[in-house]
């Protein structure tokens, strides 16, 4: 990792599952709000479909919300492949309802945190997820979330380690909703419709998770 990317990252990564999706191919992250609105979780389906039918690694937060559809759209398309970052331990689950979600991507796909087990679930552990988020992505697409969203902490830190930002067209037409400008005049990217991502993609993959640093734990 260079300087940039050491500033906000982990010591380690507990993991469990195919840790192998971690230097495998392309990885974007599509991350929005927990209460978003329908067309916005259709929004994000169509997205990590598209993604995952083109062989991209599909990244998200296992959220409610936009988090949760990116994860099972992915996981519909045959071949396709997620990871979940969590906010908490490998031993939790946050939201409980997502609980089935999260053990199957421990199975079948790849789950990894920053906090060992025991650690307790706190605000700002979401703040930090994120970054790692930002981190093991080689680009983020925020989908949908307002002004106050933990999303958007992700995208300034996405801008921050000089990866690839990009605002679905959708949230930058939205009245009065302020940071979709502030971060385009930063580098954030419109995204007109999803299969436009994929010619943006980087060719050569590189990043933060190609460096030896994870830890492999099952719950």
């Amino acid at each position: 990792m260079n300087d940039v990317e050491q500033v906000n990252a982990p010591e380690f990564l507990w993991a469990a599952g195919a840790t192998g999706l971690l230097k495998l191919g392309t990885r974007v992250s599509i991350v929005g709000a927990r209460r978003a609105s329908p067309d916005g979780l259709k929004r994000a389906a169509k997205l990590a479909r598209i993604l995952a039918e083109n062989g991209t690694v599909v990244v998200s937060g296992l959220a409610e919300g936009v988090d949760t559809a990116a994860h099972e759209a992915a996981i519909a398309v045959k071949g396709g492949r997620t990871i979940a970052v969590l906010g908490t331990p490998l031993d939790q689950v946050y939201p409980k309802k997502n609980a089935a979600l999260q053990h199957r991507l421990m199975d079948e796909q790849l789950v990894v945190s920053q906090f060992p087990p025991g650690h307790p679930i706190l605000a700002a552990n979401f703040i930090r997820r994120n970054r790692v988020m930002a981190l093991i992505s080689d680009a983020t697409v925020i989908v949908e979330a307002s002004d106050t969203s933990g999303s958007l902490s992700q995208g300034w830190e996405a801008l921050r380690l000089g990866r690839r930002l990009f605002l679905m067209r959708s949230v930058t037409t939205v009245p009065g909703l302020k940071w979709p400008a502030e971060m385009r005049r930063y580098g954030a990217e419109v995204l007109a419709k999803p299969g436009d991502l994929i010619d943006a993609l980087p060719k050569d993959v590189r990043g933060a998770a190609d460096c030896p640093y994870f830890r492999r734990l099952r719950s």
